[in-house]
C-alpha cells in the first residue's frame, strides 16, 4: 500500500519544508513579507555575508587547483566515508569536484541555521536540506565518481551492466539491498537459539529457550521485543545473540514473537497489543515458570508496550513483575528526534482516516523512514555499491534483520502516533485509558534498569533519561555507546565499545546532563553490568527443567516459530 496522497513522504514534506521555510525565513514568520523590517535586514545581512565567504572559498579553492596546492581548502567532517578512495585526491579533477560540493554543501547548511524560524519549522528545513545535500553529491553519479569510471574501464563495462542487473532485481523487491539476504535464514544461522513455541494467539507467538546452564534462576525473563521489527535483533548470530547471553547466565527466558499481520487482519489495536500480546506473554510465562513473578525486558516500542501494560496491572492490582528493564524506550515523547518533526495534526488525521478503522501500516515504509534519517550510510552508500560499481552488498546479519519488515495494523499505530507522539499523553498521570482503566506511569513502583544508547537517532538518550521521573522504585540508568542498535547489540564477549553509570543507585537525577556530568565511563559492553543487576530479583538457583511448557501450555513447534518467517511481500 503506497501512501496516500494526504500524507506526505519525509521527501515530499522535506520539499516543502525546504521551499515554505525559505520564505519565511527571509519575509516573516508567514511569508508575507511583514514581519519587522530590522529582522528582514539582518537576515538579509547575514545571507550576503554567507555568501560572500562562500564565493572566497570557491576563489581559493580555484588558485589553489591552478597552483597544484595540496593543502585543501574543505574537508569532509569526521566519519565521511564518501570520500575517502584516494582516486579523489589524486586526480586534480576530482578533487576539484570533490571539494566545491563540500563548500557549496556548507553554505547551504550554514543557510538554513541563519534563518528566522520556529523551532519545528527549522528542524523540518535541517533535514530537507540535508536530503538535498546528500542526494547531490558527487559520489552518487556515474560520470563524476572516480572509482567507478574506473571499475567500468577495468571490466570494459561489465560492472556497468552488473549494476543495472542489479537495479532492476532491487526494483522488483521494491528497496535498496543492503545486505547479501541469500547468505542468511531464519531458524538456521540466524534467530538459532534452541527453544520451543509454548503459547500462541492470533497476534504473538510466546519462545521459551531452552537452558544452557546447570543452575538456573527460579524467576524467569520476559522479553518484549518492538513490534516493528522482528523479534531476532536480539537472536542474531550466536555471537551477537543477547538471547544466547541471557540464557547461558542462568535465566529461563521467554522471548514475545509479533506476528506480522496481513490486510485480511490488521484490525488490532493498542489495547489488543497489551491485553493479548504483553499481558499474555508475563502471565503465560509466570504459569509455566511456577515463580511468583518474572523479570520483564522492553527494547525500543516494545518497551512503550511493557511500560503501558505494567502501568495497566498496577492499576488493576495485580502483581506479576518482579524489575523491569527498558532498552532505548520512550515513555515520555516530548522530544522525539527527527522521527516526530513531521508528526503534526494533518498528517496524523489523513493516517486515520486512510488506515485508522482498518488496514495495514507497510513495514517497508517505515523502513524507508528510517533509512532516510541516516541516507548516506543507509541509502546511497548502497546506490554507489550496487548500481554505479556493480558489486554485491557484503553478508551482514544485523542488515538482513533491517531489511526483514513488519506490518503494523492501521488502528494500532494510529493510536499510537496521536497519542504518544502528536500528545504525548503516557507521561501524564490519568491521561490515557487502556484496557478499560486509567493509567498512572507512578504506580510502576519495582525496580528498573533503563538503557539508552548515547548516539541513538531513534530514542535520543535525553529522552529515554526521562523515564527515570516517571516511573517510581529503585532505577538505575546506564548509558551506553553508539546507536541503536549497535549499542544494544554489543555482546560482552567482545569487550568492545564502553558505557556509563552514575555512582549513586536508587532515584532518578533531575536533569540528564547532570547526570551525565556525575557519570563514570567503564570500558566494555553494558551487557555484564545488567546481568549483575539483574542477578539481584532472580530469584534462588534451582535445577533446570528437562521439558519446556506445561500441561496447559504445551510445546507447538521449535522455535523461532512460524510468525518470525513470515516476511512482507
Amino acid at each position: 500500500m503506497s501512501p496516500d496522497p494526504s500524507f506526505n513522504s519525509p521527501f515530499s514534506q522535506a520539499g516543502q519544508a525546504f521551499l515554505s521555510a525559505l520564505l519565511k525565513g527571509v519575509h516573516g514568520t508567514d511569508g508575507s513579507g511583514t514581519a519587522a523590517w530590522s529582522s528582514v535586514s539582518d537576515v538579509a545581512v547575514r545571507l550576503s555575508r554567507l555568501q560572500a565567504e562562500t564565493a572566497q572559498r570557491h576563489s581559493t579553492l580555484w588558485r589553489a587547483m591552478l597552483e597544484s596546492s595540496k593543502e585543501p581548502v574543505a574537508s569532509p567532517e569526521r566519519g565521511d566515508r564518501r570520500f575517502s578512495s584516494e582516486s579523489w585526491k589524486s586526480s586534480p579533477y576530482f578533487d576539484y569536484l570533490r571539494q566545491s560540493y563540500l563548500i557549496n554543501a556548507k553554505y547551504l547548511v550554514d543557510a538554513v541555521e541563519v534563518l528566522e524560524l520556529e523551532p519545528l519549522q527549522k528542524e523540518r528545513l535541517r533535514f530537507a536540506t540535508r536530503q538535498l545535500v546528500d542526494a547531490m553529491s558527487p559520489a552518487n553519479f556515474a560520470a563524476t565518481n572516480p572509482d567507478a569510471l574506473k571499475l567500468a574501464l577495468e571490466s570494459r563495462g561489465e560492472t556497468i551492466t552488473r549494476g543495472i542487473l542489479n537495479l532492476v532485481e532491487d526494483v522488483g523487491k521494491g528497496r535498496i539491498s543492503t545486505t547479501d539476504e541469500s547468505s542468511f535464514e531464519v531458524g538456521r544461522n540466524v534467530a538459532v537459539s534452541p527453544g520451543q513455541v509454548v503459547f500462541e494467539n492470533d497476534l504473538i507467538q510466546l519462545i521459551q529457550y531452552a537452558p544452557a546452564s546447570d543452575k538456573v534462576r527460579a524467576r524467569p525473563l520476559v522479553i518484549v521485543p518492538p513490534c516493528i521489527n522482528k523479534f531476532y535483533i536480539l537472536d542474531l548470530a550466536p555471537e551477537n545473540s543477547f538471547v544466547r547471553f541471557a540464557v547461558e547466565r542462568g535465566n529461563t527466558v521467554f522471548m514475545v514473537s509479533w506476528r506480522n499481520v496481513t490486510e485480511a487482519d490488521a484490525s488490532q489495536t493498542w489495547d489488543d497489543y497489551l491485553e493479548h500480546g504483553v499481558i499474555a506473554a508475563l502471565s503465560t510465562a509466570k504459569e509455566i515458570s511456577g515463580s511468583d513473578r518474572v523479570n520483564a525486558l522492553g527494547f525500543c516500542v516494545g518497551g512503550t508496550l511493557l511500560g503501558s501494560a505494567l502501568a495497566v496491572l498496577a492499576a488493576r492490582g495485580e502483581e506479576i513483575a518482579e524489575s523491569v528493564t527498558f532498552l532505548a524506550s520512550m515513555l515520555d515523547f516530548k522530544d522525539t528526534g527527527e522521527i516526530g518533526m513531521f508528526v503534526d495534526e494533518a498528517s496524523v488525521a489523513a493516517r486515520e482516516s486512510a488506515i485508522g478503522g482498518g488496514g495495514l501500516m507497510q513495514g517497508r515504509e517505515l523502513g524507508f523512514v528510517f533509512s532516510a534519517l541516516r541516507a548516506n550510510d543507509l541509502v546511497w552508500s548502497y546506490v554507489v555499491n550496487n548500481y554505479l560499481k556493480g558489486r554485491r552488498p557484503e553478508a551482514f546479519d544485523l542488515l538482513f534483520w533491517n531489511a526483514d519488515s513488519t506490518n503494523l495494523p492501521g488502528p494500532m499505530y494510529c493510536w499510537y502516533l496521536r497519542n504518544m507522539y502528536l500528545h504525548n499523553r503516557l507521561r501524564d498521570p490519568g491521561a490515557l485509558t487502556m484496557l478499560g482503566v486509567p493509567v498512572d506511569l507512578g504506580r510502576i513502583a519495582i525496580p528498573a534498569y533503563v538503557l539508552a544508547t548515547r548516539e541513538d537517532h531513534i530514542v535520543p538518550w535525553q529522552t529515554a533519561y526521562r523515564t527515570m521521573g516517571l516511573i517510581s522504585g529503585e532505577r538505575r540508568f546506564v548509558l551506553g555507546a553508539s546507536g541503536h542498535i549497535a549499542g544494544i547489540v554489543n555482546p560482552a564477549s567482545k569487550n568492545k565499545r564502553n558505557f556509563w553509570v552514575a555512582p549513586a543507585v536508587g532515584t532518578a537525577i533531575a536533569d540528564s546532563d547532570a547526570w551525565l556530568a556525575a557519570a563514570e565511563e567503564r570500558p566494555g559492553s553494558w551487557w555484564s553490568d545488567w546481568d549483575a543487576w539483574l542477578a539481584r530479583f532472580a530469584g534462588e538457583s534451582v535445577a533446570p527443567r528437562q521439558t519446556m511448557g506445561n500441561r496447559k501450555h504445551r510445546p507447538i513447534e521449535p522455535a523461532p516459530g512460524r510468525y518470525v518467517k513470515q516476511r512482507v511481500a
